[in-house]
């Protein structure tokens, strides 16, 4: 449960329009004072001020990630009582596979660990991706509601999204089309085919569509391998 409370709070930072704000939002939520949180991190009381009043630019993932952490370890080490109030609905089926990367890889680079054919023309090949998630698209529509579609995202969403049970995935990239928040890649896993509005959004997004003609065991196994 800790895992999903994290990726909850990282997911609304990073989507928010005023991150400092938002982080500043979750400290007073589990009554965490700046000192008590910059002691945890390490850093100054007055870094975590400068964060939340948006005197300093944004905040990294790896930074967002040890806030997180720190916020949530406080919390434990006080008993808890601050987590225990969040509960989540089920997802552990829709969500196959998820990883963060330390360093990133190149959308050309991951494609080739796949297998994957990019099926789309504007895009950056540069765009780095920093982790990936493999849902099943499927059990994802009956389950997640518009807030959980964040999870997806986990700490960051320079990522790869790998949707399975895919037919032609229209829907997949019209759902990418209407949510604020953009993968840095979209996959399809043994599509049948890929519906050319599903391409097109892809092309007005700037994000790489690719297809793969592998299984979801063997891409959970070559991407576990991925040394990044």
């Amino acid at each position: 449960m800790h895992e999903e409370l994290k990726e909850k709070i990282a997911g609304e930072i990073a989507m928010s329009d005023s991150p400092g704000a938002t982080i500043k939002k979750w400290r007073e939520e589990f009554g965490i004072s700046q000192q008590d949180l910059s002691r945890k991190m390490g850093i100054s009381p007055s870094m975590i001020s400068d964060y939340e009043s948006g005197r300093r630019r944004f905040p990294r993932t790896l930074t967002v990630r040890k806030i997180v952490d720190s916020i949530i370890e406080i919390d434990m080490e006080r008993g808890g009582k601050n987590v225990s109030r969040f509960k989540f609905s089920s997802m552990d089926e829709a969500i196959l596979d998820m990883r963060e990367f330390f360093s990133g890889i190149k959308v050309p680079d991951f494609a080739h660990v796949i297998q994957g054919t990019i099926v789309n023309e504007n895009y950056d090949p540069e765009r780095a991706l920093y982790g990936y998630t493999i849902v099943d698209s499927i059990k994802a529509i009956l389950n997640m509601s518009a807030f959980e579609y964040i999870r997806l995202y986990g700490w960051t969403s320079e990522r790869a999204i790998l949707f399975t049970s895919v037919t032609y995935g229209r829907s997949p990239m019209i759902a990418v089309r209407a949510n604020p928040l953009k993968p840095a890649m979209v996959i399809y896993v043994r599509p049948r085919d890929i519906d050319e509005l599903a391409i097109k959004i892809a092309d007005i997004e700037g994000i790489p569509l690719v297809r793969t003609p592998l299984s979801e065991v063997e891409l959970i196994e070559r991407l576990r391998k991925l040394e990044v």
